[in-house]
């Protein structure tokens, strides 16, 4: 009966088994009983052992596999990860499965880690120390570790990294050594690690970083550093990163970026500096040599933006230059950025944004300036409004009139990031939201009044050499209009100089001469249109022999006639002289101490150099012809004269 159930069950046995069964039932009519009951244990035993074959070799879960775990652990064996984290070790714990790919030792209390600490743990993927307090980390220490692809050993106190704790690690990608108290990265500090893509290294007491201190790390994509002690740019040990993509510098206290700082990082993509209080000088040639994309210059003391330093990014799609106290973006200065999508001047002291400030950039997207100081935005400043896409001008004191119609036009279809701006001035709509105007009321609401010159009674001055003249020129308009003066030949004047432009807008000329005579045109402008006037200065010579008065003006007076003329020879000056006696016996004292300086010094490096000579001649014969009346040399003596040398 045995061998007829097993056979009917032979359907649900191996293939061995039904094998063997078939077997048995066959020799079961003769004397073969015996032998046949023998076979059908065997029969049963290679059954068994075929399934638990099946069972461990294929289908069994990793969680029945056996595994070490070390005590207070927890380990989780279908994802080969062991996790002792604050469980207050104060050494490595032992028993570890050689399968693990992940441990974490965070949050205890180690403070040394010895050699080869690890060395059994092969298969070790992930390996995090962090917060562990420590101080000291052997050479050799992750010896073993050829697996291990990221390390974290953040938030301890190592001072210093001796040269080949990290010897072995050639599979490493990821390395995090921030915040700890480390002084200086030494030549080779990161040997071996020609595997790491990238290296934290922020918030460290960093002094110093060695020339040679990035050597071997020829595959690291990214680097931070982050709140340290660096008074300078590393450059010698940046430029063996030949990889980097990304490099971020934050939290520093630099305050220059010089020429060539990082230089030979040709592939550097994203460059990202932040939060340097004192940096507000950006050399023209810092960036030169790099073909960035992305570029962040946020939280620092830049004052105007630097276009020196820009223009040689032609790749640059992204420029952030946000908090920062820069009050104007002039125009035509960022052409050369051809390739610009965005720029970011949020938080800053932006006062104005010239025309044409974005004159040339074909694929510009987007510009914030929120949170500025701004009135106005004219459609002017854009190579073409029809390519903005998103717009951020909120947190800026807006004047909504004629300048802005632009924008409240294309409110429906400009991106305000979800803060669309609102109006400061005039008073009828102060608070109101861009998005709440309708098409109707546009019209009246958003007008400008043309500028307009008040007062256009004739200036015609004529003056004598030497005097200081004002042309005034005031005008009135909605918004209120800018005041320029040209010449003649449509030159622009300055506001500094001689003849120069003050900020109420009034000419001035001082120590007028006679080249100065001529026309002058006064331009009124603003949004709604122009206005001029012109003025005329004619400055008489004086005779060679005339006694001038030369008058003194400060720098920041001026005077609406001429001055007197002088009646004796004696020139007439206004205000002190700007040396008293004392200072001109000081200053001629060390004239002429340094006169007599010079002249020692020369006579005791002759004296030297004649004693280096050797033997001297010091007696000199000199045979001389000299000229007869007539100009012939027959019949006349030669002359001889002997010159002893001192």
């Amino acid at each position: 009966m045995r061998w007829e159930e097993a056979r009917r069950c032979g359907s649900g046995l191996s293939p061995l088994t039904q094998a063997l069964s078939k077997t048995t039932v066959h020799h079961e009519r003769g004397d073969w009983r015996l032998v046949g009951d023998k076979m059908f244990v065997k029969a049963i035993v290679f059954w068994a052992a075929w399934s638990m074959l099946l069972l461990f070799g294929e289908g069994a879960p990793v969680s029945e596999l056996p595994w070490s775990c070390p005590q207070k652990c927890d380990c989780h064996h279908e994802k080969l990860q062991v996790n002792c984290s604050w469980k207050h070790f104060t050494g490595v714990p032992e028993g570890f499965s050689t399968e693990t790919q992940s441990l974490n030792l965070s949050h205890n209390r180690l403070r040394t880690l010895g050699r080869r600490q690890f060395s059994s743990l092969t298969q070790l993927w992930e390996l995090d120390l962090s917060y562990n307090g420590i101080a000291m980390i052997e050479v050799d220490a992750f010896q073993g570790l050829q697996s291990l692809r990221t390390l974290y050993i953040k938030n301890n106190r190592l001072k210093i990294i001796p040269v080949g704790v990290f010897s072995g690690l050639t599979s490493l990608h990821l390395l995090d050594v921030s915040n700890n108290e480390i002084l200086v990265f030494l030549d080779y500090t990161f040997r071996e690690l020609v595997g790491l893509r990238l290296l934290d290294t922020g918030t460290n007491d960093l002094v110093f970083i060695s020339n040679r201190a990035f050597t071997d790390l020829q595959n690291l994509e990214e680097l931070n550093v982050d709140r340290c002690n660096l008074t300078s740019i590393p450059t010698e040990a940046l430029s063996q990163l030949q990889s980097l993509i990304r490099l971020r510098f934050r939290r520093l206290n630099i305050s220059i970026l010089p020429n060539n700082s990082f230089r030979q990082l040709l592939r550097l993509r994203t460059l990202e500096i932040t939060h340097w209080p004192s940096l507000d000088t950006v050399a023209g040639n810092s960036l030169m040599g790099l073909n960035l994309t992305f570029l962040t210059i946020s939280y620092c003391n830049l004052t105007a933006v630097p276009y020196a330093a820009l223009r040689h990014l032609v790749y640059l799609s992204y420029l952030d230059l946000s908090f920062n106290p820069i009050t104007a973006l002039h125009g035509n200065l960022l052409g050369d950025l051809v390739r610009l999508q965005e720029l970011h001047l949020a938080g800053g002291n932006l006062l104005k944004v010239q025309p044409d400030a974005l004159r040339g950039l074909g694929f510009f997207r987007v510009l914030n300036v929120s949170s500025n100081q701004l009135s106005t935005l004219e459609e002017g400043v854009f190579h073409s409004v029809g390519n903005l896409q998103t717009l951020r001008l909120d947190g800026n004191p807006l004047a909504c009139d004629c300048r802005l119609l632009w924008v409240v036009r294309r409110r429906l279809r400009l991106n305000f990031d979800g803060r669309p701006p609102s109006c400061s001035t005039p008073e009828k709509v102060r608070g109101r939201n861009f998005r709440d105007f309708s098409e109707v009321e546009l019209p009246g609401l958003f007008t400008c009044r043309p500028s307009r010159i008040v007062d256009r009674r004739p200036q015609e001055l004529m003056v004598e050499e030497g005097a200081t003249v004002a042309f005034t020129c005031s005008a009135d308009g909605d918004p209120s209009p800018s005041i320029s003066w040209l010449t003649i030949q449509q030159t622009v004047l300055p506001s500094t100089g001689r003849v120069r432009v003050l900020n109420n807008g009034t000419l001035e000329v001082r120590y007028a001469q006679v080249q100065d005579s001529g026309t002058f045109l006064c331009v009124a402008s603003n949004a709604a249109g122009n206005d001029s006037i012109s003025v005329s200065l004619h400055v008489l010579q004086l005779p060679p022999n005339h006694n001038r008065t030369i008058s003194y003006f400060p720098e920041e007076s001026f005077s609406l006639v001429p001055a007197p003329p002088a009646t004796n020879a004696t020139a007439q000056v206004s205000g002190s002289f700007p040396f008293d006696a004392k200072t001109l016996v000081i200053a001629m004292t060390m004239g002429f101490l340094s006169f007599l300086s010079s002249v020692a010094i020369c006579f005791i490096f002759m004296f030297f150099w004649s004693q280096s000579k050797g033997q001297i001649k010091h007696n000199a014969n000199i045979d001389f012809v000299p000229r007869t009346s007539m100009g012939g040399g027959d019949g006349v003596d030669t002359g001889k004269f002997t010159m002893k040398l001192i």
